[in-house]
């Protein structure tokens, strides 16, 4: 059964956490709220709280299926963690799903893994984006390889189509 990790940190984006963490859930996919570990609950930008399922230093890539980074300022907190970077890496080096919407592009430079790939993000990340090597294309979903990226909420259905495609292909191949 395939299994996802979505990414949560203090100033998340309300519908970018809660939109995919419902939807494959949905799908019946396993889906844990994985934090940084510095505290239980965490708020979004609304003070919406998410409570952590599992800690970063005890999610282990070969449990996971994907990884899932949603935006807001959360990904600037996250990024500074080297065990989101870590776990980000091993995912994208294991051809597992890794998906970034909207600042969420953030996580995936500090993981170094844009460097010749086709990405999306925010409009005032392309500069990382760019500057990280990726190639910036202004489209509600890019996708490259094991790489999904997005822009911003209105993409979110978009995002998941793919993220779902991507995880029922993984699932069958095995």
């Amino acid at each position: 059964m395939a299994k996802v990790a979505v990414l949560v940190e203090d100033n998340y984006q309300v519908l970018e956490v809660w939109y995919p963490y419902l939807r494959l859930r949905e799908d019946g996919i396993e889906t844990l709220l994985v934090g940084t570990g510095r505290k239980r609950e965490y708020k979004s930008k609304e003070g919406y709280p998410a409570v952590e399922q599992l800690p970063i230093e005890k999610a282990r890539v070969a449990d996971f299926s994907g990884v899932v980074i949603p935006g807001g300022y959360a990904p600037d907190i996250l990024r500074r963690y080297k065990e989101v970077n870590n776990f980000v890496r091993e995912m994208y080096k294991k051809n597992k799903l890794v998906a970034a919407i909207c600042h969420g592009g953030w996580v995936l430079v500090s993981a170094g893994i844009v460097k010749g790939k086709k990405v999306t993000g925010f409009y005032a990340i392309k500069d990382d984006l760019v500057n990280a090597g990726g190639k910036f294309i202004d489209k509600e979903v890019v996708v490259d390889g094991n790489l999904i990226t997005s822009r911003k909420p209105f993409d979110l259905p978009a995002f998941c189509r793919e993220i779902l495609r991507k995880i029922k292909k993984s699932e069958e191949s095995k």
